[in-house]
């Protein structure tokens, strides 16, 4: 079977919204996990207290099992060649664009690419709280960079008060309706929210933490559980689901999901079809998954948000499920979503 390809997150940003540390708190927090990192306009990547080489074509391999590479735009396929091969076991590569990047850009080039083992996983647009209005002012064009997000991060929540917080997040919201909108402090977000979290065996099985793992056991480290306020809904079914009204459903996302993944089992004329799902925030990607893959013939997800109503998100995926014959053309709706 094809290797499963690795999605490619492009985090970008105005300068000093937090990327970077996004960045850092991704590499010393996400367990289990290989990550790759592209840096455009190399910053302070600070990583176990190792100083990375900020040369344009770098590259290092770190003890945690991250790869850090340093790039200028123009050489972004060139890195993506050197981290996503048949030999990988990257599960993830994370993009920080320049606070001064256009994001449109950056993303062309990673769905552009002609390497056959990446896909685009999503942009996630870090605010500055405190900057935006007045960054707003200077560059207009941050706005239509909320406009392409899918997933907003509204940085440094901690420095303003509850008014200016619910202002500034009904106005992310009317600048993009789609996208999922998650307040953090310090850029601190629960990985699991991004990419995912495989299981490995190695010397110290019990840190190698599956999703329900991280979002509901508390280990004994002394930390912050960024899941904490977060809600974890699974849903599931042994019948097949239409697929417009499954793509509707993920285009249309009930208020405060964050992520959903999962396998679906859909139908459309006289097949039915098994997908591994998975969206971050607006993106949506759909991989065809063979019987071995599947946990089940059925459809196991798990919608993860803030704030869900829990009635209401299993009810609409309950409309999903086909109650009558699908056409066959009905299953064009899922191939906008998959790899080409």
């Amino acid at each position: 079977m094809a290797k499963t390809r690795i999605p490619v997150i492009v985090v970008a940003g105005f300068l000093g919204s937090g990327k970077t540390t996004l960045l850092n708190h991704l590499l010393r927090n996400t367990r289990g996990a290989r990550i790759g990192v592209i840096v455009n306009d190399f910053g302070s990547v600070n990583i176990d207290a190792m100083m990375v080489a900020g040369q344009v074509d770098s590259m290092m391999s770190l003890s945690n099992g991250c790869l850090c590479c340093a790039v200028d735009v123009s050489d972004m396929d060139a890195m993506l060649d050197k981290l996503a091969h048949r030999s990988s076991d990257l599960d993830v590569i994370v993009v920080e664009a320049s606070g001064l990047a256009e994001p449109r850009n950056m993303i062309r080039l990673v769905v552009g690419s002609e390497n056959e083992f990446v896909t685009y996983g999503g942009l996630v647009l870090v605010v500055d709280a405190v900057e935006f209005d007045a960054t707003c002012e200077r560059h207009p064009e941050l706005e239509q960079h909320v406009a392409l997000a899918d997933l907003v991060l509204l940085n440094k929540v901690d420095r303003i008060d509850s008014d200016t917080h619910d202002e500034l997040l009904s106005r992310l919201c009317r600048l993009n309706s789609r996208a999922a909108v998650v307040s953090t402090e310090h850029a601190r977000i629960d990985p699991a929210l991004l990419f995912d979290i495989p299981e490995r065996p190695g010397p110290q099985p019990g840190e190698q933490l599956t999703l329900d793992q991280l979002l509901y056991e508390h280990d004994e480290d002394d930390h912050t559980h960024l899941h904490d306020g977060y809600d974890a809904i699974t849903f599931e079914t042994t019948d097949a689901l239409h697929p417009r009204a499954l793509v509707d459903f993920l285009e249309n996302q009930p208020p405060g999901v964050f992520r959903i993944k999962g396998y679906v089992r859909v139908a459309a004329g006289l097949r039915t079809s098994t997908y591994l799902v998975h969206t971050v925030g607006d993106h949506i990607r759909f991989d065809p998954a063979g019987r071995a893959d599947a946990a089940s013939d059925g459809t196991r997800l798990v919608v993860i948000g803030a704030d869900l109503d829990t009635d209401d998100v299993r009810d609409r995926l309950g409309r999903c499920v086909a109650t009558e014959p699908v056409s066959g053309d009905a299953m064009y709706a899922i191939h906008r979503f998959t790899p080409r």
